[in-house]
C-alpha cells in the first residue's frame, strides 16, 4: 500500500515522528554511526567505536520467554551495550533492565566460559519522563555495599537517561533533540543527517513506512489475539469443554486464556 503512495504524502505521513518514538528509533538506530553519536555523548567517551548494531532483536532465553531489545550495540572492545527508548511510564523500568541485561548476559555466554569472561553490558534507558524523580538528565544506577558505600562491579552498567529535566550539558541537548520532529544541531552531525534522510528523501521515507508497516501488522495481530483470548475466558466462564473450545481455538491460546482465568 505504501508503495503506492507519493513522495509529498510519505513526507506527511512521517513528519509528526520523534527520535524517542518507536517505529523511528528502530529506523535511526540501524545506522552505526548514529548509535556512536549517541553512545559517545551518553557515556561521555569521544573515542567509544560501534563495531554493529542489530534493531529489535528478538532472543529467546533458555526458559523460552523472548525479549525485545530496540539496538544491541557490539562495541569496539567487545562490550555489549543495548539502547532502549521509553516512552510509557506504565511498567518496572529497573526490572525491565534487569530482565534485558540478563538475557544479553545468557545469549553472549558460551559453554565452559568462566564467569570472569563473563561480556561487560551496558544498557542505556532513554524515557520520556524521569524514572526517579530528581530532577536530573541522567543517572548512573551501580551496585553498592551497604555498610561501606563501596561500588561493586559485577560487569552491569545501568544508565537511565531522560527528555524531561535540561541540565545544560550536551546530554540534556542531546535529549531534547530526542522529542523534536526536526533537527538541525551542530552538535550532533549525525542524528541532523539521519533525521534529515529519513524524513526528506525517498530512500529514508521508503524505510520508514516499511517499518510503520511492519508496526501496524504486529498492532494488529495483538488486537486480534486479545479478542481471541477473551472469548475464550469467556466460554470458559460459560462451562464450556477444553475439547470443544480447542475445535475453534489453538491450544496455545486456551493455556494463555486459563492463566488470566487464574
Amino acid at each position: 500500500m505504501d508503495n503506492q503512495l507519493t513522495l509529498e504524502q510519505k513526507k506527511r505521513k512521517v513528519q509528526d515522528f520523534r527520535p524517542i518514538d518507536d517505529v523511528f528509533f528502530e529506523v535511526l538506530a540501524n545506522d552505526v554511526p548514529f548509535c556512536e553519536e549517541l553512545l559517545r555523548t551518553i557515556l561521555e567517551d569521544p573515542k567509544l567505536v560501534v563495531n554493529d548494531v542489530i534493531v529489535q532483536s528478538s532472543e529467546r532465553n533458555m526458559y523460552g520467554r523472548s525479549v525485545r531489545l530496540d539496538a544491541l550495540c557490539t562495541l569496539g572492545n567487545g562490550e555489549k551495550c543495548n539502547i532502549e527508548v521509553q516512552r510509557s511510564d506504565n511498567d518496572d523500568h529497573l526490572k525491565r533492565v534487569r530482565f534485558n541485561a540478563s538475557s544479553i548476559t545468557v545469549k553472549e555466554s558460551q559453554v565452559g566460559d568462566r564467569f570472569e569472561d563473563v561480556a561487560e553490558v551496558y544498557v542505556v534507558y532513554i524515557s520520556e519522563f524521569d524514572i526517579f524523580d530528581r530532577e536530573r538528565t541522567i543517572y548512573h544506577v551501580e551496585n553498592v555495599i551497604r555498610e561501606t558505600g563501596e561500588q561493586v562491579d559485577d560487569g552491569l552498567h545501568r544508565i537511565f537517561v531522560n527528555t524531561i529535566y535540561n541540565d545544560g550539558s550536551d546530554i540534556a541537548d542531546l535529549m531534547s533533540c530526542f522529542t523534536q520532529k526536526q533537527v538541525n544541531n551542530p552538535k550532533f552531525p549525525v542524528l541532523t543527517r539521519r533525521m534529515n534522510e529519513l524524513k526528506n528523501e525517498e530512500g529514508g521515507l521508503n524505510i520508514v513506512c516499511e517499518v510503520m508497516q511492519k508496526y501496524e501488522k504486529i498492532a494488529a495481530e495483538d488486537a486480534a489475539k486479545k479478542e481471541r483470548i477473551e472469548a475464550i475466558q469467556n466460554m470458559i466462564e460459560l462451562g464450556l469443554s477444553e475439547e470443544k473450545i480447542l475445535t475453534k481455538y489453538t491450544r496455545e491460546d486456551y493455556e494463555e486464556a486459563q492463566k488470566g482465568n487464574g
